[in-house]
């Protein structure tokens, strides 16, 4: 049985779903026209809201004010982790179950749409509040939108201040050479001077790639770009950060548990602005003292990686004025505002820059003030076949003796021959 589960998702992430959504159209079938009355039950799809207190949030206040607003449309939550999602979507899609409304990350657009799982919304929908046009690019596919983001989740460099000021260190690093002299300096008495690795390699990787004026892929999504050499230097400098002694890969921190940089064995680490959020809960007196700083990655330009997560409608609801009215409600700022303080994470919103919780939240601020650097990660409709190979492909050339050039070359064939069954 799980030699066919496994066989049946793979033919999805090759491009198969299409076949499975044979008769769906684009919310605008002959079960209802997304034009007509919000009317019907439906069905949420969502990763975020996690714990108690997110599902009292989604259920009780964000829910519960759609209530009133469209009170003949019933919402059933399904709860996920984005460990699953992928898997609980194309499942879905091969059983002609998919839930009337999705939340899914930055960069699953342009996958879920070139199979016509996902409706397009109306564009009207992108100038009813005040988008930070980065913001909304992971959004469309094919020139049409298709999606609307609820909260963003950046990539920066948070630091030690008090190592800083112990080693004389007066400005954070401006680019790769500046870092790697940083780190050797901060690194002593079993303290590591930068820890790239506790986030997903993946990201990690993405973002010294965007900052080193690299590429993923070409505009239309067909060709690989990040092949050349600054991919292939992006993945060096983890290495040179290892034979310098001052990183280490089986070091780094799991999810949720207090990081490196928390506990002062690391005096820099890439993380994401939720750290904040953590911080608060688990260390307040780092913030209290100021103990912790950010800054934006640099190299050939700053780059400031964005993840987060988006809400679309399916094709294939039933419901689809209810879907859509449901998906236009996610993205509204008090709805944005209350995942974005759950989560620590970014409001994509300017209509919320000068909230309290941004100025309260130093590194979410950050993140605000650097839009002009955020790139994203996808960008092609084989993305979800790709995303999953590329820290088994990269891990090889951290962990063990192949070289930077190789496992870049060996994901560059992997994602061509991906693209190449689009």
């Amino acid at each position: 049985m799980e030699l066919k589960r496994r066989s049946l998702l793979a033919a999805i992430g090759a491009g198969t779903a299409a076949a499975a959504l044979s008769g769906c159209g684009t919310g605008s079938t002959a079960a209802g026209s997304a034009d007509g009355p919000a009317e019907g039950e439906i069905t949420l799809l969502t990763p975020i809201y996690e714990n108690a207190n997110g599902k009292t949030l989604l259920e009780k206040e964000i829910l519960g004010g759609f209530r009133k607003k469209y009170p003949d449309v019933k919402v059933n939550v399904d709860y996920t982790t984005y460990a699953h999602l992928n898997e609980k979507i194309t499942t879905g899609m091969a059983g002609g179950l998919l839930p009337d409304v999705l939340m899914m990350g930055v960069g699953w657009i342009p996958p879920f749409a070139a199979k016509k799982a996902i409706a397009p919304l109306p564009e009207k929908f992108a100038a009813a509040h005040d988008y930070e046009q980065r913001v909304l690019e992971p959004s469309r596919y094919d020139g049409k939108l298709y999606a609307l983001p609820v909260v963003l989740d950046t990539r920066i460099v948070v630091y030690r201040k008090d190592h800083f000021a112990e080693a004389g260190i007066k400005k954070t690093p401006a680019n790769w050479a500046e870092l790697r002299a940083v780190a050797k300096q901060l690194t002593k008495d079993g303290r590591i001077g930068f820890d790239p690795f506790s986030i997903d390699l993946r990201q990690c990787w993405e973002t010294f790639l965007f900052a080193n004026g690299g590429q993923l892929f070409s505009a239309d999504g067909k060709k690989v770009l990040f092949t050349d050499s600054r991919g292939v230097e992006a993945l060096e400098f983890f290495k040179d950060l290892i034979k310098d002694g001052s990183a280490e890969y089986a070091k780094k921190t799991d999810p949720g548990a207090p990081t490196n940089v928390q506990t002062g064995k690391a005096s820099m680490m890439m993380t994401t602005s939720a750290l904040w959020e953590q911080v608060r809960e688990q260390n307040p007196e780092l913030l209290k003292d100021d103990t912790l700083g950010a800054f934006i990655l640099a190299n050939r330009k700053p780059a400031m990686l964005q993840g987060g997560t988006l809400v679309t409608q399916s094709a294939s609801s039933k419901h689809p004025a209810a879907a859509r009215a449901l998906v236009e409600y996610l993205a509204t700022p008090d709805s944005i505002l209350g995942a974005a303080k759950q989560r620590g994470s970014v409001p994509g919103l300017k209509d919320l820059n000068e909230s309290g919780y941004v100025k309260e939240n130093k590194f979410v601020d950050l993140s605000l003030q650097n839009m002009s650097a955020a790139c994203s990660e996808g960008g092609t409709a084989a993305w979800m076949e790709i995303r999953e190979k590329i820290k088994p492909t990269l891990e090889p050339a951290i962990v063990g003796g192949q070289s930077a050039k190789e496992a870049i070359a060996e994901l560059g064939r992997l994602a061509e021959a991906a693209i190449g069954r689009m």
